[in-house]
């Protein structure tokens, strides 16, 4: 059984331009990372021209279809009918993008197919990830 899925979105920028092009973007999902989830942004995309990923709780996208939620680097939350608005905060600004609600819903179901919501625990090794940062400790 795979461990990762991948899932190409088309984000629209939201900007002061009027109509921002789409965006390629990728959600990611790693049951080896099982209250994670990751939104790349190809290099052509940035300001910088390097590929930027941005790691976040599957809660927290979940939970951002319903309603607003977060209150640090990454928010989520609806907007319109079908559109799911996530911000993305750091020093040098903020980044809005707009994806379709139906590409969110499709990537969580997903990722609930290979660990149901509530059971993320039980893919956590925690010997092996202790080991492994006491060897990073070094």
């Amino acid at each position: 059984m795979s461990t990762l899925i991948e899932q190409p979105v088309e984000a629209r920028l939201v900007a002061a331009a009027p109509r921002m092009p789409s965006i390629p973007a990728t959600l990611h999902y790693d049951r080896r990372d099982p209250f994670a989830v990751r939104m790349t942004f190809p290099a052509p995309a940035t300001l910088e021209g390097v590929e930027v990923c941005w790691t976040f709780a599957r809660e927290l996208l979940s939970a951002g279809l319903e309603g607003p939620e977060g209150h640090g680097d990454v928010r989520v939350r609806p907007y319109g009918y079908d559109r799911t608005v996530l911000e993305f905060h750091a020093p040098e600004g903020t980044a809005v993008v707009h994806i379709h609600s139906s590409d969110v819903r499709r990537f969580l179901q997903r990722s609930t197919e290979l660990v149901p919501l509530g059971f993320e625990h039980l893919q956590v090794n925690l010997d092996e990830d202790l080991a492994e940062l006491m060897r990073d400790a070094r």
